[in-house]
């Protein structure tokens, strides 16, 4: 591995907040890392980064298979901002995600290497990115460098299923899609005003089909699911809306704001 994906692999901080251990998109285990998952990590951490720079774009919107999904349709779990940091040969690549803390509905934004973004032991040892449209990426690039500006549409309460259209919680894919929102429409200062930009440009979430005692174990087992925010009808028909990474990636393609299907990138 060469001395500049090292050090991007290192850099892992959560924005203004000391980082416990934090999950997203992947189960939640507390346990060392195994020499074989530092190493395929970092392995896919150093091939995204030779597609990356191929593309000379500044920012993209980058996703991991963080667990198992394919049972609900869907194969990617979590995503974040990737963007580029630095100029030339010195220039480095950044994640800026939300992650929740371990087994607790409290979750925070993090700015990380590729490495440390690779090497939460995913289902899956494989990436996707989206180049943005170079109008979304000039919006995004100041607003990713600035700890609080990134913060605007950031809601700390967490919950893994959390209704697209609601303010009670927000899941890490969700921050998001509303900080894009946000980033695009001058005038949306709030969550509320983003989501209304979203509805706006077409974006469709996922229909996840739950039955009633599946989201009763969740609700008594898990503090970081809950399903208070959703509209009753909704609810009680097992359909439960939420924003997944697949639903994303098909929005940017439709609303025109990435030009390209997912660029999928193996070690």
């Amino acid at each position: 591995m060469n001395a500049r994906l090292l050090a991007a692999a290192l850099l892992a901080a959560s924005l203004g907040l000391v980082a416990p251990p934090a999950t997203a998109g992947r189960p939640c285990e507390e346990r060392p890392a195994t020499v074989t998952e530092v190493t395929r990590g970092m392995a896919l951490a150093e091939a995204t980064a030779r597609r990356l720079d191929a593309t000379g774009a500044q920012v993209v919107v980058l996703a991991r298979a963080g667990q198992d999904l394919s049972s609900y349709g869907l194969r990617w779990s979590h995503l974040g901002f990737a963007y580029r940091d630095g100029d030339g040969a010195h220039a480095l690549w950044r994640i800026v995600h939300k992650l929740n803390q371990c087994g607790t509905a409290d979750a925070a934004l993090y700015r990380q290497g590729l490495g440390e973004f690779f090497l939460d032991r995913p289902f899956r040892y494989e990436a996707a990115f989206v180049e943005l449209s170079a109008e979304a990426q000039a919006r995004l690039l100041p607003l990713l460098r600035d700890n609080a500006a990134v913060t605007r549409w950031n809601e700390p309460r967490y919950n893994m299923l959390a209704y697209p259209w609601a303010l009670r919680y927000q899941q890490s894919n969700q921050w998001a899609l509303e900080t894009l929102a946000g980033a695009m429409d001058a005038d949306a200062s709030s969550r509320r005003q983003a989501q209304a930009w979203l509805r706006l440009r077409g974006y469709e979430p996922t229909t996840l089909h739950i039955g009633a005692l599946t989201r009763l174990g969740a609700n008594v087992t898990r503090a970081n699911v809950a399903f208070d925010d959703h509209p009753n009808r909704q609810r009680f028909a097992d359909r439960i809306e939420t924003v997944t990474v697949d639903s994303v990636f098909r929005w940017l393609a439709r609303s025109g704001l990435a030009d390209r299907a997912p660029v999928i990138v193996n070690p």
